[in-house]
């Protein structure tokens, strides 16, 4: 048995050094390969079963940054496989702790041990007072990451997904730099591989941007209130709705540009230098370049990124705009500072569209059947 282990151990290192093709994928983490060429399987998910191992769950009431309303946890009512599919769920964070503790309570996300440590920080994320006109997070949802498990850089990814049916749900499937190279978001990037909403009939200048639109982004720029991201944002919409069925959400990652496609039918190709894209010289003269030292014609995307997938609710910054048109209209404000409350007490608008009593609510869920990320 020694023998025949030392054995594979040889012709695995063969194989690697055998490489007709050397691959630019680099890979970082407890479940990235070791050996790999070009074209390889470098990462995968059926779902079989919730590595808990590969997939790190946020804990925060911390809202994305986007001031949304779901309290992201480890809860197995909120993600969960079955049948070799991963579901990410939404609840009534009223079902958990009561809805008179949304109005009164102190609640604090810090666990007892490194599985439960409060995740975020930022925006009140580990501990938040709940108060009559500002409630707590009124939803319990999951947001799942490879940070420690699986990074990498340029490669092929694939996920196929089938998207929530329910007013206000954001699913989201994207990356994130695993140590922001070139500093705070979004100088070191993000890239958006699926955006969408749950309404399905969310009308904004006469497009239904709910069910029936996916967008795919890219975030770049030298601060928060500097993002290039509307050079490079792209929505698709599909007549018979993202929610009625699974699709590929695909990505190519090169050293010279990023490609999104939707069920192998290219989205967008998009390429450096990203300074240029952005017109930051134009809209910020004298801005300093965060990627000016950079010989990659991609920076910042020439750095580890991880995966995350979640299913966020709501928030205030605009993503669901208040001029939007909605069957039963639009239960907040964006300018609202009782936006969680606002959210809460109308409720009998939004809450029927979710059919939580039904088959454990999975048409409000995010819905994967696999992940797969090929070295390029």
């Amino acid at each position: 048995m020694k023998l025949f282990l030392f054995v594979l151990g040889l012709s695995a290192l063969a194989y690697a050094k055998d490489c007709v093709n050397e691959s630019p994928t680099t890979v970082s983490g407890t479940h990235a390969p070791t050996e790999y060429c070009s074209g390889d399987l470098i990462f995968e998910d059926n779902f079989d079963d919730l590595d808990v191992q590969k997939w790190e769950h946020e804990i925060t009431l911390a809202g994305g940054g986007n001031w949304e309303f779901q309290w992201y946890g480890t809860n197995r009512s909120n993600s969960f496989c079955e049948d070799g599919v991963l579901y990410i769920r939404p609840t009534l964070t009223a079902d958990t702790i009561g809805e008179q503790a949304m109005m009164s309570d102190l609640l604090s996300v810090h666990g007892g041990n490194p599985a439960e440590v409060c995740t975020n920080a930022q925006f009140w994320g580990c501990e938040r007072q709940g108060s009559p006109s500002n409630i707590l997070n009124p939803v319990r949802s999951a947001r799942i990451r490879t940070s420690t498990s699986f990074n990498f850089k340029y490669g092929k990814a694939e996920v196929r997904a089938k998207l929530p049916v329910g007013d206000w749900l954001w699913p989201a499937i994207w990356f994130m730099p695993r140590y922001n190279k070139y500093g705070t978001w979004p100088s070191s990037g993000e890239i958006d591989l699926m955006e969408s909403r749950g309404n399905k009939n969310l009308i904004h200048n006469g497009v239904n941007i709910g069910t029936e639109q996916v967008g795919q982004t890219l975030h770049f720029g030298p601060y928060w209130y500097l993002n290039g991201y509307d050079y490079a944002s792209y929505v698709v919409n599909n007549g018979a709705g993202y929610d009625n069925d699974f699709h590929l959400y695909q990505l190519e990652w090169t050293p010279e540009y990023i490609k999104f496609s939707i069920d192998n039918k290219e989205t967008t190709t998009i390429r450096g230098p990203f300074w240029e894209l952005g017109k930051f010289d134009e809209r910020a003269p004298n801005t300093d370049n965060p990627w000016r030292t950079s010989k990659n014609l991609v920076a910042p995307f020439d750095q580890e990124f991880f995966l995350i997938m979640n299913l966020a609710v709501g928030g205030t910054n605009g993503y669901f705009p208040d001029d939007a048109q909605n069957p039963t209209g639009k239960p907040w404000n964006n300018q609202s500072p009782s936006a969680f409350t606002e959210f809460w007490n109308n409720r009998g608008s939004w809450l029927p569209t979710w059919d939580l009593d039904t088959d454990y609510s999975k048409r409000a869920s995010l819905k994967v059947d696999y992940v797969k990320i090929w070295a390029l």
